[in-house]
């Protein structure tokens, strides 16, 4: 496909606001927030609590629940000598319950648009989740980064390791698609 040259406007200084590690590697953006009232005041970066993550489930349920599945499951997938934390579970259940978004995960759910730095010392990798959500953030300028569409679904942009991919959720990101996310993730590693 075609290189498309949509934007992000960047900014640095912005304020990270969601659930998970604060060093965090891996940061899946979503446009929406769990529906409970400390979801809704949540102003900053924080680790989920052990249960956390069970508990939005049954609050919040079904579509919160294939959020947390799918990222766990694109965890499991990706190869341990590239991203080190994804080794923690033994499966991609276990790993959701025991390790993701807590404190040392590496891993964040973030309610904010995407904060890019290309300079990072530490390497951060960016998912967007759905493209209705990335085209809202192009149409309000939010971020300025030029994608690459590899086909409907997918688009990239290797400097600043960001994808943008289909929403977390098994009817629009299949076990086939989580792999071609790893595979696309395992390729920024290799870029750097």
């Amino acid at each position: 496909m075609p290189e498309n040259t949509n934007n992000f406007a960047e900014d640095s200084t912005q304020h990270l606001i969601g659930l998970g590690c604060p060093d965090f590697s891996l940061a899946a953006y979503i446009e929406n927030r769990p529906d409970m009232p400390e979801m809704a005041y949540l102003d900053q970066l924080q680790p989920a609590a052990s249960g956390e993550i069970q508990a939005i489930g049954q609050a919040c349920g079904n579509g919160w629940r294939k959020v947390f599945n799918v990222y766990a499951k694109l965890i499991y997938a990706l190869d341990s000598k590239l991203f080190p934390h994804s080794a923690n579970g033994q499966s991609w259940q276990s790993y959701r319950d025991d390790f993701l978004l807590q404190q040392s995960s590496q891993t964040a759910l973030l309610f904010n648009p995407p904060v890019l730095d290309a300079s990072d010392t530490a390497p951060r990798y960016h998912i967007i989740m759905g493209r209705t959500y990335a085209k809202k953030l192009i149409h309000e300028e939010k971020l300025t980064v030029s994608l690459i569409w590899l086909d409907n679904e997918f688009a990239i942009n290797r400097e600043h390791r960001l994808v943008i991919c289909p929403y977390f959720d098994y009817r629009q990101l299949s076990n086939s698609k989580i792999d071609r996310l790893a595979r696309i993730l395992a390729g920024f590693v290799r870029h750097i």
